[in-house]
């Protein structure tokens, strides 16, 4: 005759079954953290290669108007009465230095644009205090 044993729980497993268990856990965890972190990741790449690209595209086209209104701008001072060099002077370092404050703007938006894949952060978290909580 089969005997019919009722399903163990996890009081009467033993210690190397319930560790085998956690250890498999473990690996599923992370192996989906891994996954959620790379789809996160490949969306906001996805989304900053798109944004960079139309701001190249229209960085390239006001270039262009902007060396136009420069050199307008040398020779409506040189018009004035000064040379062409020290007009040239005079607008380059204008222009040097609103290139250099719209740099550090740049650069300082940048640092705090978070790219960090916060979802897969706040999980990580979590799991480790799951983790914690299934081995006391």
């Amino acid at each position: 005759m089969i005997q019919n044993h009722p399903p163990e729980t996890r009081h009467e497993r033993p210690l190397s079954a319930l560790f085998n268990d956690l250890l498999s856990e473990i690996g599923l965890l992370l192996h989906k953290e891994w996954q959620l972190a790379r789809a996160e990741m490949t969306s906001k790449a996805r989304s900053a290669g798109k944004d960079v690209g139309l701001v190249a595209a229209g960085g390239a086209i006001a270039y262009a108007g902007f060396l136009a209104l420069v050199a307008a701008l040398i020779i409506g001072i040189a018009a004035a009465g000064l040379a062409w060099w020290l007009s040239a002077l005079i607008v380059g370092l204008f222009v040097a230095a609103v290139g250099g404050g719209l740099i550090y703007y740049g650069l300082t938006a940048l640092r705090t644009s978070g790219l960090m894949p916060e979802r897969t952060v706040r999980t990580l978290r979590d799991d480790a205090r799951w983790l914690k909580e299934e081995t006391r």
